[in-house]
């Protein structure tokens, strides 16, 4: 399999872990009598400072996973072979997996920056990647 699909992979699987985490978190809290199932409104924050950032970093994943996956499977498709398009996905999802452990276990500034700096990186090699993809088909 292209190194590519296997961050692909990678990157979906991560979301999964994340939202498993934020649908754990739930169960315990229904199981323990803390909450309701209902009680989850839907773009309100509720709960606790870490499971809501928990549940920002699942959606902040799922938000970016479908240009991750159009550029990759664009990229495989037409058989770009570059180095920079073999390298850039793992950086990618190295950098998301960044983004959201530092999302989920603090707020700080200095977090906030780390996780900027995660995302910016992220956008840089989706536009890099890009590029990669055109310059082979131009």
């Amino acid at each position: 399999m292209p190194q590519p699909l296997v961050c692909l992979v990678g990157f979906a699987l991560w979301a999964v872990l994340l939202v498993m985490g934020v649908g754990f978190s739930r169960v315990a809290q229904v199981l323990a009598g803390k909450k309701r199932a209902n009680e989850f409104p839907s773009g309100t924050q509720h709960g606790g400072d870490r499971y809501w950032r928990l549940n920002r970093a699942h959606l902040n994943t799922v938000e970016n996973l479908p240009i991750f996956a159009a550029l990759v499977i664009a990229g495989v498709l037409l058989h770009v072979s570059s180095a920079a398009f073999a390298t850039l996905p793992v950086v990618i999802v190295g950098a998301r997996i960044v983004q959201s452990v530092v999302h989920v276990s603090s707020g700080s500034v200095v977090a906030v920056n780390v996780r900027f700096t995660a995302f910016l990186t992220q956008v840089v090699c989706f536009a890099w990647m890009g590029i990669e993809i055109l310059r082979a088909h131009a």
